[in-house]
């Protein structure tokens, strides 16, 4: 640990410590709390400062009284996205679930999520058996949300393709049974060529040849796949499929994916997970009004990034590290929610949802190299009830 970080706990800690002195009747509320340590949550990560310069600017001090809420402000339920439990029996994850007060879950069905807790062949094919297992979860007081099957179908390898098609498809019928409304997933990356073999992630339009290529993805692949999927799902009720915006895939940005609804139809919508798009730049709150005035906004990924301003100088941003052991030389990683930009960040992030009509959940994906599992999806609970119930006033 760098000798900054560890002056950023002892400070915090003597905050938080004056605070408790001052109010030895009851616990130190969320807003004395969340100014005391949000610099704290931010910081505690090898590398230096860690804060996104850009994103925190635009946030107002969180030491002036936060204003009452209007009255129309929707209480977002928080949950948590199944993998990072893989290790759990469905009973075992369930009771950690309820134990941490989340009221939804997005469970993955397969493709790069699995299917840790969701025997979908088994459940397409028995109604009742279907029905038992989303009991097990309504028991308890959890409602599942989103079904997630992320995966390739535009795979130039057509038995990879095919296997991520077919997931999808029964993940619609799963859906359709259950009466969950949405289904999350990547658009997919094809070929550049009918000859390619593996994906191509074209995103820069020059040479000639790299245009002509993405040119021929879209007509010949992307929008065609997408509207037969659209309307499959249509056929039978799902009307939201959440794209995450994700590197690697045809849709990775906000204006990929409004190029994709445009073409295909409003089933088209966003899994706006911000970790994502911190590192190309994207204003989180800008981001979120802007698909959010769209209807364009079916689901959100919780999760953060943290950059180290002595790396991200060096070589850039497309420098990402997903193990501890690369940390040194990278220019970013995922963190837990809080621990790449601070709580007041994380605050204008869940009110803009709020702003914007969201209709969905705030899902919790740790994929956190430093606070791993379990760990970073309760820290991660921790920052958004405060930050929710701050700006619902409770």
């Amino acid at each position: 640990m760098p000798p900054n970080i560890g002056a950023y706990f002892r400070a915090a800690l003597a905050e938080v410590t004056r605070l408790k002195k001052r109010r030895k009747d009851s616990a130190i509320d969320r807003r004395e709390f969340l100014a005391a340590t949000s610099g704290l949550l931010a910081a505690a990560v090898p590398g230096g400062s860690i804060l996104s310069p850009t994103a925190e600017a635009k946030v107002p001090p969180h030491s002036s009284p936060a204003p009452r809420p209007s009255g129309n402000m929707r209480k977002i339920p928080i949950g948590v996205f199944d993998p990072v439990y893989k290790d759990l029996s469905l009973d075992a994850m369930l009771d950690k679930v309820a134990a941490l007060g989340l009221e939804v879950m997005e469970i993955g069905t397969g493709g790069y999520p699995e299917n840790h807790h969701c025997a979908l062949d088994d459940l397409i094919a028995d109604r009742a058996k279907a029905k038992a297992w989303q009991k097990k979860f309504e028991d308890r007081g959890i409602r599942i949300a989103t079904l997630s099957c992320h995966g390739n179908p535009l795979h130039p390898d057509a038995k990879l393709a095919q296997k991520d098609i077919d997931t999808f498809r029964k993940t619609v019928l799963l859906a359709e049974m259950l009466g969950v409304k949405v289904i999350v997933g990547f658009s997919g990356c094809p070929g550049g060529t009918p000859q390619d073999t593996q994906p191509n992630w074209i995103t820069y339009r020059w040479p000639p040849e790299y245009a002509e290529m993405q040119d021929w993805q879209w007509k010949e692949k992307i929008v065609p796949y997408w509207k037969a999927q659209a309307k499959y799902a249509r056929e039978h009720g799902i009307k939201r499929l959440a794209f995450e915006m994700h590197p690697n895939f045809a849709v990775y940005n906000p204006r990929t994916l409004m190029k994709l609804r445009e073409a295909v139809g409003e089933e088209i919508g966003a899994n706006c997970d911000l970790s994502h798009l911190f590192w190309q730049g994207c204003d989180p709150v800008e981001v979120i009004h802007f698909l959010g005035k769209q209807g364009a906004i079916y689901h959100a990924h919780m999760k953060d990034t943290v950059f180290f301003p002595e790396n991200v100088n060096k070589y850039g941003v497309l420098n990402f590290a997903f193990e501890t052991n690369e940390l040194d030389l990278a220019s970013e990683t995922f963190r837990a929610v809080g621990y790449g930009h601070s709580a007041s960040l994380w605050k204008s992030v869940v009110k803009a949802y709020m702003d914007v009509g969201y209709e969905g959940i705030l899902s919790i994906e740790n994929e956190d190299p430093i606070l791993a599992g379990e760990v970073g999806v309760e820290r991660a609970v921790y920052v958004l009830k405060n930050v929710r119930n701050e700006l619902l006033g409770t």
